[in-house]
């Protein structure tokens, strides 16, 4: 294979290594396309390396620009529209893809590489971590290698050398990249405009909703898109108390919960919410990721939380916490949680009603069960024994924690209870919600995160979309509102250690692996630390690049601006200093190194002036070689000696590629120990 690719002609492997290129480029957009796109991207390009290896002609117009139609149709029938960012994406992969086949002047290759570049910066729309970082860093330097390719005359170096020159002026160009990343203001929203939509007009993002149905939750249980990041000051809370609230949902149609009020821009803002705070409480600082909602997390309750510059939020009385406008880039903001808390502990009876309200004919048999259990007059049960009842037969029926329930029929909390028996957080806490409305007791669902990645070097939690999670909260007279998890009462394992811990495994050949890996979440697997410390990593790139916010670099300036003025001055000194030896050891290696073949001419020239023959100043390599002839000397040396110069003279002064002249000075090196 190496010796088919050194024989293959230039221009061939000028057109291979584009096509690499392009491949690189098209790769990640694979995991987001649909995969006949993906089929018709690669589809080209290994029709282009076929015509470009066995040496046949490019398609004509006539069969690109019908193909080129039917590409674009396509797109239109997969996304409805061609343009946005979803669409455009696909359009640019196919439009790249189909220009591979178009290729005939430098003028095109121009074209196909700089469309590349565009369709590169699209992957970050995607991804942002540090393995999609490396993967793009890598393909900017093959997309260069092969646009200075093109562009070299008749003498072209090797290839290994044109990617070391690449990389190398890529290193030079790091601490300017480095200064412009800190110091150039950025866009404060996103680059694309026009993102995509859902039915409902707003923008399709993966994470929670201002409503839940069965099904809702465990869809982003299979999610690890990173949503925020927190950094405790204090000691950081055991992990069953890690519930990061987000909506409360309080209005049931017998399948669907949504929250009270949804169609509102902003819940309704409450400055008088009846709470009593107790115990010491946790800060922390939450770096939260954008997602077009209005949505602020913190752990439950917020005592106080940090007003986001140009975008206030209002806190309604279930303590949801909205901003005004969508968050569209990343955010900071300094929290105080308070884990002891009572919240509402004095409702009037017409307060109760919206959270004791239930569609009249749904779910009937849920709904006599739960009258039936908690009994009538003297004999009904308290309203805190009749929530441990229907804890209890969570954890005595035979219930199962699983991300795959069966469907649920048109009475879905009936057919949960006494049918399937088996589903994810929403299921136990819609139907631990209805039973305890038919049982007259106030309450709500709540959905938010629970739990998180720990630190290994600082006292911060990672929280991704798989830590969604839905809980229940009663109200009970004099102690207001308080959580209850029916989940843990089924799988305790997911708020005590995290999701994977509380899910089965499943029957398959990939459970000991998954073992092994640490994926089952137990601490002892043989990649258990790895991942650990690979998950750290992505937290440090998230924290250190990705999270580098306005407010963020603003601080960072004021607190250079605030310098005192000799240890600014010395700063300065510093950075000059650095870069003045900097410079002085470039010009010291290139005046050093000089050029290989004038460094060998001077040690042959050393070499004959030790026996007597010093060139003179004027003597060029042919009269040199002819005065050395009539000396004295063996005839394996002058036969050395005669050859060395040729090649000398030849390379000196001939237009040699660079793979003939390195041919060139291994010989001269084996022939300098001839010459004596």
């Amino acid at each position: 294979m190496r010796q088919w690719l050194a024989n293959l002609p230039r221009d061939k492997a000028d057109i291979l290594l584009l096509l690499l290129a392009a491949a690189m480029v098209l790769a990640p957009h694979a995991l987001h396309l649909p995969v006949w796109l993906s089929a018709a991207a690669a589809a080209p390009l290994l029709w282009r390396a076929f015509i470009t290896v066995r040496g046949r002609r490019q398609p004509r117009l006539a069969v690109l620009a019908p193909l080129a139609l039917l590409g674009i149709a396509a797109v239109y029938v997969s996304y409805g529209t061609v343009l946005g960012r979803d669409a455009g994406v696909a359009m640019l992969a196919l439009l790249l893809a189909l220009k591979s086949l178009e290729m005939h002047g430098r003028r095109d290759i121009f074209v196909f590489v700089f469309l590349s570049f565009f369709l590169l910066l699209a992957n970050f729309f995607h991804a942002q971590g540090i393995v999609s970082a490396a993967w793009m860093l890598a393909t900017v330097i093959v997309l260069l290698a092969g646009l200075l390719s093109s562009q070299y005359g008749a003498v072209q170096p090797r290839l290994a050398h044109r990617l070391g020159l690449l990389g190398r002026m890529l290193a030079l160009a790091l601490p300017l990249s480095a200064v412009m990343f800190l110091a150039v203001p950025r866009v404060d929203g996103p680059l694309w405009g026009a993102a995509p939509k859902d039915t409902q007009g707003t923008q399709a993002r993966t994470g929670l909703s201002d409503s839940m149905q069965p099904g809702a939750i465990a869809s982003l249980a299979l999610s690890s898109e990173p949503v925020f990041t927190a950094r405790f000051s204090t000691p950081l809370p055991p992990q069953d108390q890690l519930y990061w609230r987000g909506v409360v949902l309080g209005d049931f149609d017998g399948a669907t919960w949504t929250r009270r009020g949804a169609g509102q821009r902003t819940p309704a803002s409450d400055s008088r919410i009846d709470i009593a705070l107790e115990g010491q409480p946790s800060q922390y600082e939450v770096t939260l990721q954008a997602s077009g909602q209005r949505r602020i997390f913190a752990l439950d309750v917020p005592r106080s939380i940090e007003r986001l510059p140009g975008n206030p939020y209002v806190v309604s009385s279930a303590l949801e916490v909205l901003t005004i406008q969508p968050i569209t880039s990343t955010v900071r903001y300094r929290v105080s949680s308070q884990p002891r808390y009572r919240l509402q502990a004095s409702l009037s009876f017409a307060q109760q009603q919206p959270w004791l309200a239930l569609p009249a004919g749904s779910n009937p048999r849920s709904v006599a069960w739960a009258r039936a259990l908690r009994g009538h007059g003297a004999q009904a049960l308290a309203p805190a024994d009749a929530i441990a009842a229907v804890l209890e037969h969570f954890r005595r029926a035979p219930f199962r924690y699983t991300l795959q329930p069966p469907l649920l029929g048109k009475h879905g909390v009936d057919d949960f209870l006494f049918v399937t028996q088996a589903g994810f957080c929403e299921h136990y806490a819609g139907s631990f919600v209805v039973l305890m409305r038919a049982m007259g007791i106030p309450a709500r669902v709540v959905t938010g995160y629970q739990g998180g990645l720990h630190g290994a070097t600082d006292n911060s939690l990672s929280v991704r979309q798989s830590d969604a999670h839905a809980w229940s909260e009663v109200w009970l007279a004099g102690r207001g509102w308080l959580r209850v998890d029916p989940t843990s009462a089924v799988a305790p394992l997911r708020t005590e250690r995290n999701l994977d811990a509380a899910l089965p495994p499943a029957p398959s050949p990939l459970t000991a692996w998954r073992a092994l890996a640490g994926l089952d979440g137990g601490a002892h697997g043989a990649l258990a630390a790895w991942r650990q410390q690979w998950q750290q990593a992505e937290q440090a790139w998230s924290h250190w690049v990705l999270d580098t916010t306005p407010q963020r670099r603003r601080a960072m300036l004021d607190g250079l601006k605030n310098l005192p003025a000799k240890k600014l001055a010395a700063a300065c000194a510093l950075l000059a200093l650095l870069s003045a030896l900097a410079g002085a050891l470039v010009w010291w290696r290139q005046t050093r190194q000089g050029d290989p073949l004038d460094a060998l001419y001077a040690q042959f020239c050393h070499r004959q002036a030790r026996r007597g023959y010093s060139r003179a100043p004027h003597e060029g390599p042919h009269g040199y070689a002819a005065r050395l002839a009539a000396g004295k000397a063996t005839p394996e040396a002058h036969a050395a000696i005669a050859q060395f110069l040729a090649i000398y003279a030849a390379m000196k002064y001939g237009n040699a590629n660079p793979d003939e002249q390195l041919r060139a000075r291994r010989s001269l090196r084996r022939l300098l120990t001839q010459c004596r």
